[in-house]
């Protein structure tokens, strides 16, 4: 199979997929106590309809945004809401969040499942939104909202994003091979939902038994009217961006300040697509997890089904502890995710992977000023000039970094991968939005 790929930069860095790549996941315990931000989503934080000592279900909605974009929040445990508090969040430092200890004697939750034919468009979006499910790949955009594109976009195609193009992460690869079902059928829920009929899922060639697992089930699916295909892409970070996927599956360019819609795609993350299955056809919501661990500063890696608001030092508990050798935490990937100071964080919706990473995994050598090499202008996927913006931010003149097109940057890291005076660009480009914004408003 042949690769398709996006045309402007991108970098190639070390992959160490290999750590967990072969581990099947597997589903950790219920911890004692889960602590469920209010903001697990793109949009206003939830307000809490539970009270402090109020009994709760697994599964039973605990906050809600009613008239602002958001997502519905659901209990992960059944127990009893311990407080209602600030606590330490991945991305926002501190947030308010509804901590819940656990009943150990109550059992799980079950689900039963039913044919997701039989039901409307509008049923099938209900379901998908009651179910809080927001976008997995990591941004967090309400699900709800991106499959009710405005009718003027005409969308008609569907792209699964099976990229999963940052380094170490492993969670998608395996929903692929171990549930390929659930995720072709997920396709299927999605285009009736949208009322279209074409959907290509996108994943890279170094996933090869993923492919085949995906495309064995469509040798085999029930015929229909739909149209569901597989496209290998090449290897090369960062494939999975909404812009760099569309153009590579589509040819399609997404405009300066566009969303897919303008080009007439709808983009899903494989995880997002599981999580669509288990709404359509079980009616159950969002407070579980499919993530990464690894690196060698965690005594065992793996693929973790987790609940939703379990921190991370059950985490590293359950998984042995740390090494000696640990020196840096990290959310997400190593390209665009965030550094941790704590390992009382908890696991949000939009948690692909935790990282621990040794001396041997991570450079903590200062950074040094730019020498206009000009190798982040050639990295930049979206054609950027990150060293001006850095230049600019250093000066105290980020306000003026628009005519760099700084906000364009979808942050993905390529610059300071290449840097090598070690700039931390992607941290510039953030001060520099930021700066825009506050000034703007």
């Amino acid at each position: 199979m042949a690769g398709v790929s996006f045309v402007k930069g991108g970098v190639h860095p070390e992959e160490h997929k290999e750590l967990t790549q072969h581990l099947p996941i597997e589903e950790m315990p219920p911890p004692k106590e889960v602590v469920l931000p209010l903001s697990m989503h793109f949009g206003a934080p939830a307000k809490p309809i539970v009270g402090k000592k109020q009994e709760v279900r697994e599964g039973d909605p605990i906050a809600v945004v009613e008239k602002a974009l958001g997502a519905t929040i659901h209990s992960s445990v059944t127990g009893t809401v311990k407080a209602i508090e600030p606590r330490p969040h991945p991305i926002m430092v501190r947030c308010d969040a509804i901590i819940i200890e656990r009943d150990p004697a109550a059992p799980p939750r079950q689900y039963e499942s039913e044919d997701w034919r039989s039901l409307t468009r509008e049923q099938l979006l209900g379901r998908v939104r009651d179910s809080g499910i927001v976008g997995l790949g990591g941004a967090g955009f309400p699900t709800h909202v991106k499959l009710s594109p405005p009718p003027a976009a005409k969308v008609d195609t569907l792209i699964l994003n099976g990229a999963e193009c940052e380094p170490y992460l492993t969670t998608d690869h395996r929903i692929m091979l171990e549930q390929p079902a659930k995720v072709i059928e997920g396709a299927k829920i999605i285009l009736k939902t949208l009322g279209i009929k074409k959907c290509i899922i996108g994943v890279e060639l170094n996933k090869p038994d993923a492919i085949n697992a995906l495309n064995k089930v469509l040798e085999k699916a029930r015929r229909d009217d739909m149209s569901v295909s597989v496209q290998g892409m090449r290897v090369k970070y960062p494939q999975g961006s909404e812009k760099q996927l569309i153009f590579a599956l589509t040819g399609r360019s997404v405009p300066g300040g566009g969303l897919p819609f303008d080009v007439a795609v709808i983009v899903q993350n494989i995880s997002t697509t599981l999580a669509i299955f288990e709404a359509a056809t079980m009616q159950k919501p969002l407070y579980e997890k499919v993530m990464t661990v690894s690196g060698r500063g965690v005594r065992r890696q793996a693929n973790l089904k987790v609940k939703v608001g379990t921190v991370l030092s059950d985490v590293v508990d359950y998984l042995g502890g740390t090494t000696d050798d640990l020196v840096k935490i990290v959310t997400g990937g190593p390209m665009m995710g965030f550094a941790m100071s704590s390992l009382e964080v908890p696991v949000v919706k939009t948690t692909s992977g935790i990282l621990f990473l040794g001396s041997k995994e991570t450079d903590l050598s200062p950074h040094g000023p730019c020498i206009h090499c000009g190798w982040c202008i050639e990295a930049c996927p979206m054609g950027l000039s990150p060293k001006e913006v850095g230049i600019y931010v250093e000066a105290g003149r980020g306000h003026l970094t628009e005519k760099f097109g700084v906000m364009e940057c979808f942050e993905c890291g390529c610059c300071a991968f290449v840097c090598p005076a070690k700039r931390p660009l992607v941290q510039f480009a953030r001060l520099a939005k930021m700066d825009i914004k506050r000034r703007g408003a």
